[in-house]
């Protein structure tokens, strides 16, 4: 069963559409790769998607813990290089709620950084991922 569809629109942008829901999101190049850069481009999707799925295994974990996260939130950086031109680096700052346990940080940190998303991602890429328990 399919995923998603991707329809290119014209101008360097597509639409995507996830089948189950029918949700939707566009796409549009970079302003440094030929785009006007008014919409996530592709690259941008593949390093929120990291910080997507962090916070949503957390999330799980978390409601196992009978933590609550809610309003935790992430401001990813995404670098690239060129020949080829790639993601050569994506940073993560997750901040969350500051009266979680110790150890419960731990677990959930632990979780965070084993992902997914981070086991698809390229092991050249440099994943820079930091925890602040400041909400």
């Amino acid at each position: 069963m399919s995923t998603s569809t991707v329809i290119y629109l014209g101008d360097l942008r597509t639409e995507n559409t996830h089948l189950k829901s029918g949700s939707t999101f566009k796409t549009d190049a970079p302003l440094d790769n030929n785009g006007k850069g008014e919409a996530f481009s592709p690259t941008d999707t593949v390093a929120t998607g990291l910080a997507n799925c962090m916070l949503t295994v957390m999330g799980i974990k978390a409601r196992d813990l009978d933590v609550d996260i809610n309003g935790a939130e992430a401001k990813v950086t995404k670098t690239m290089t060129s020949n080829p031109r790639r993601i050569s680096r994506i940073e993560v700052i997750v901040k969350l709620p500051s009266d979680v346990s110790e150890k419960h940080r731990i677990i959930l940190e632990n979780t965070g950084n084993t992902c997914p998303v981070i086991h698809s991602l390229h092991p050249d890429i440099v994943k820079d991922i930091e925890y602040h328990w400041v909400l």
